[in-house]
């Protein structure tokens, strides 16, 4: 038990902050949950604010903010890469059908 006033005051700001801080993880956790299921520019700014916020506030450290950040970004990246490929897919999968149907009923 901290006995000086100074000790008792610094006790009382730590478990203060502690109980915000573990919040903020909380919600951070959550925001990157969610823009992992359902990926998203919304959810990637909602997340990248949180950590930017997590950073300045030495929540996380500055690498791990920077290494998350760039994955979630390859995540949005590939996903809207991914849904542009499907389409094209789609695309060249008619085409090709419809040739080989044709070549097949001429023959």
């Amino acid at each position: 038990m901290p006995i000086g006033k100074s000790a008792k005051k610094s006790l009382r700001k730590s478990v203060k902050n502690h109980s915000f801080n573990v919040q903020f993880k909380k919600k951070l956790k959550e925001a990157i949950k969610s823009f992992i299921e359902k990926p998203s520019a919304e959810a990637y700014k909602l997340a990248e604010s949180l950590m930017d916020k997590s950073k300045s506030m030495n929540i996380w450290h500055i690498n791990k903010i920077a290494r998350l950040k760039s994955r979630l970004n390859s995540i949005l990246k590939n996903k809207t890469v991914k849904t542009e490929v499907k389409k094209e897919v789609k695309k060249v999968v008619k085409k090709t059908t419809k040739r080989t149907a044709k070549e097949k009923m001429s023959k």
